[in-house]
């Protein structure tokens, strides 16, 4: 019998009902797969469902019944998609299920820093209204989105949704070029530009060698208007230690992250130290992960099984 092992269950929320592919098969499922249990737990198995579990070259070599992986996300930097095409192994991803909980999170973390929310809330806990003797008090600076310029970096379907409720909202949009090309068309603009006039950066992009630590320090000490930085894309396309210290130095005003470069970060990671400030939000991962997105990634997930005992195999990564 077909077995079907899904590496990393603990990926998805408990309610989201995870539909077994239509075919014939043996099911197991893990919360979560350490690196030194993924050959074990993928022995005799013919489908392998990861979201981040990751599948190398030297795993593929002892795994001769492994026919296909289902990767429960758009992205596949953890799968050695060359390794599984020597091997014989068919890799699919799902995508375009993100389009509306991706930049509805970053609009959620916009809105909490520019109007100063998260800060605001905290105050409240703490006692410092109560204090105050004033029906209002002022603690944080806050600004209106309306006429503020949006700089996105990434312009697929994400950035796209993003700009569509920037540009509701009142915002001017950038589309920046890619870093170091010329010539991509007057639909962009010019990367340094962007750096220059944005009130808020929000990223987009994939994360590739000529993505990683695209924004470092000489990237913020371009910045004039010391706009927030949105990261809801991938950890790594920023220098996080040069991050802070452009927080430090002022030359950005708040911080909202939903990806980090170690996931979950350590205690001693660089925006841990600062996740605390009230120009800081942090959170796990969480932007892709509504009820309707996960329903849907996981409906792609399944119907990419199917699709592929059926020899139609779809959204393959070439």
């Amino acid at each position: 019998m077909t077995k079907i092992v899904f590496l990393d269950r603990g990926t998805f929320a408990p309610e989201i009902d995870l539909v077994r592919p239509a075919i014939d098969h043996e099911w197991v499922e893990y919360a979560a797969t350490p690196a030194d249990k993924i050959v074990e737990r993928l022995e005799g198995a013919t489908v392998a469902i990861t979201n981040k579990v990751p599948i190398r070259a030297e795993t593929l070599e002892t795994l001769p019944d492994l026919k296909m992986v289902s990767v429960a996300a758009t992205g596949f930097d953890v799968i050695d998609v060359p390794a599984c095409r020597n091997h014989g192994v068919t890799v699919s991803n799902v995508r375009g299920y993100a389009v509306t909980t991706v930049p509805e999170h970053t609009f959620a973390l916009i809105f909490s820093l520019r109007r100063a929310i998260a800060a605001y809330a905290q105050d409240v806990v703490d006692g410092k209204w109560q204090e105050s003797g004033q029906f209002c008090f002022h603690t944080h600076s806050m600004k209106d989105l309306r006429g503020s310029t949006l700089g996105i970096f990434g312009e697929g379907s994400l950035g796209q949704s993003v700009a569509e409720i920037a540009r509701a909202l009142g915002m001017t949009v950038l589309f920046a070029a890619h870093k170091g090309v010329d010539g991509l068309g007057p639909l962009y603009t010019p990367f340094d530009e962007v750096l220059e006039r944005s009130d808020v950066i929000t990223l987009h992009c994939p994360l590739m060698p000529g993505t990683r630590n695209m924004l470092a320090g000489e990237e913020f000490r371009r910045m004039k208007r010391q706009p927030l930085i949105i990261n809801t894309a991938r950890g790594g396309l920023v220098d996080e230690e040069d991050l802070v210290a452009a927080l430090d130095d002022g030359l950005i005003s708040g911080i909202g992250f939903d990806v980090l470069t170690i996931e979950p970060p350590t205690s001693d990671h660089p925006l841990m130290k600062v996740a605390n400030r009230p120009n800081v939000i942090i959170t796990p991962h969480v932007a892709w992960a509504s009820f309707e997105a996960q329903t849907e990634c996981w409906r792609q997930t399944v119907d990419h099984v199917n699709a592929f005992f059926e020899g139609q195999a779809k959204n393959v990564v070439i």
